[in-house]
This record gives structure tokens, sequence and C-alpha cells, in this order.
């Protein structure tokens, strides 16, 4: 996209990210801050935005009394509380949805005035207020990411919830089309089979009966994939940093829950991302 900048001495300095086995001192909370404090201003938007993912998860968490929070938001615990009872920070759709829960929990709703449905879950409400955010974004990536997973995650609740005999339609997010086909779909791939190229392999993944850390992984392999794919030529600009920031989020993810299958998404985070072999093959390109 023109105008984009492009970092390519960060790129190439992402090789230092290389750790030791089993990825003992793996930090991605202080790879995303060292990556962050070389953004431009408007990439550093972008980049808030893609984290914001996790600030929904937080704000769910704390409105529900929990305590485990993701490490990956934005905010702070406290901020998210202050966040919760009188919203200034979040981008206004956000707000919007805070500010309508909290006026229907104190019986202060003009019905008149009703622009979001209270009645849903609060979570459903936030994260698709969340993906519009990202949907509308000016950064390709960003948008692009936030339409793929906004699809596989709706996917894999109606196909979860179709297994269970329940109504997919409680469990997506968002009004988009491909939200209204799979709530109100019978088909067996929901009549996506020429929408969606990755559908076959989630009603794979979700179809296995076997262990529920196997399926997972396939999902977020599913994940990976198209991160690599929806950066295919941006080496050195905020779409190829997003993109490899989404692999470092599932290192994150599958470090904590799963010791062998961190390391072995680690150690293909660091076979597919070597800043002086991006630098080369843009120069080959370049060359033809």
């Amino acid at each position: 996209m023109f105008g984009d900048k492009n970092y390519y001495c960060l790129v190439a300095g992402l090789k230092e990210f290389a750790l030791e086995a089993e990825n003992k001192g793996f930090d991605a909370k202080e790879i995303v801050a060292e990556i962050r404090a070389e953004l431009s201003r408007r990439d550093r938007g972008y980049l808030d935005l893609f984290y914001m993912y996790y600030d929904v998860e937080n704000l769910v968490a704390v409105r529900s009394g929990r305590n485990r929070l993701s490490s990956l938001g934005n905010y702070s615990r406290e901020e998210l509380e202050e966040e919760l009872k009188s919203p200034k920070r979040l981008p206004k759709s956000m707000r919007q949805v805070i500010e309508a829960y909290n006026a229907s929990e104190q019986d202060e709703v003009d019905e008149e005035e009703i622009t979001i449905d209270t009645t849903e879950r609060f979570e459903r409400s936030l994260f698709a207020a969340y993906y519009e955010e990202c949907v509308h974004s000016r950064c390709g990536f960003l948008k692009a990411w936030s339409e793929f997973d906004r699809n596989i995650r709706n996917l894999t609740a109606a196909l979860t919830a179709r297994r269970k005999g329940m109504t997919a339609g409680e469990f997506v997010v968002g009004k988009d089309e491909i939200a209204k086909v799979l709530s109100r779909s019978s088909a067996v791939d929901f009549g996506l089979k020429g929408e969606l190229d990755y559908i076959d392999q989630v009603m794979a993944a979700v179809a296995d009966n076997g262990n529920l850390m196997e399926k997972e992984h396939r999902i977020d392999m599913i994940k990976w994939n198209m991160a690599e794919e929806l950066a295919i030529f941006d080496y050195f600009n905020i779409n190829g940093i997003l993109s490899y920031l989404v692999k470092i989020n599932l290192v994150h993810r599958w470090t904590s829950l799963n010791a062998s299958y961190g390391k072995e998404m680690f150690e293909q985070l660091i076979l597919s991302f070597s800043g002086k072999e991006m630098i080369s093959a843009a120069e080959k390109r370049t060359e033809q």
C-alpha cells in the first residue's frame, strides 16, 4: 500500500528472538514492546488495535469476576476496571457496548434509543464491536486478519454447536454475511465451501473426536498458515510485522498450554522468519 513505512532494520533484527531449546526465556510481551518502540505513530495504533483482542477477552473476564487475564492486552486490570465503569480510551463502538450494558443493568435504557441488543451475551456484543473496528481499519493485514479470525471463530462455534444439538446463532459473533449464513444454514458445509478455502480443514478438526489439545493445535496451525498467506509479499511493513506477531501470539499460547506443541511452534517460527532470509528473498524478487 502506498505510504507504508518499511522497517528494514527492525525486520533484520527479528532473528535475535531465536531462543534456546524449549523456549526458555521466551517473553511475548517483551518482544511486542521492543517492536512497538520502533514503529511509527500510525503503525503503533494498528498494533494496539491488533492486541486489543486480548483486552476484549480481559474485559469479559474482569466483568465476570475472573482473576486470570491475558498478559498480551494493552491495559492493566485497574485500567480495565475503569473502562468497564466509565469507558473513555476504547474505540467508540466498544465504548457504546459497555455503556449500553451498564445502562441496562441499572434500568436506565431508553427503548427508543436502543441500538445494541443487551439481551445478547456481553462477550458476543463486545467482540462484534471489536471486529467491526478492525475490518474498517486502513491496515491491510489487520482488516484481512480480523475478517478471517472472525470467520474461523464463528465457523468453529457453529460446528461445535451443531454437534451438541444447539443453535449455532447463539454463538456466532457479528452481523456480516458469513455470520448470517452460519446462523441459518442447515447444509453440512453451511453452503460456504466456495467462500472459505479453509472450511474443510476446520470441519475435519472439529469433527475429530480425539485429543482436545490436538484439535486446538490443528485449528491454530490453520491460523498460522493464514497469517503467512496474508502477508506473503509484505516483507518489511506493518503487514509483515503483524503477521509475525500472530505467530508470536500462538507460540505464547502453546508455550503456556503444552510444552511439546509450544516447542514445535517456536521452532517453526524461527524457521519461517529470519530477517536476513526475508531481505534476501525480497532482493531476489526485485531482480526478477
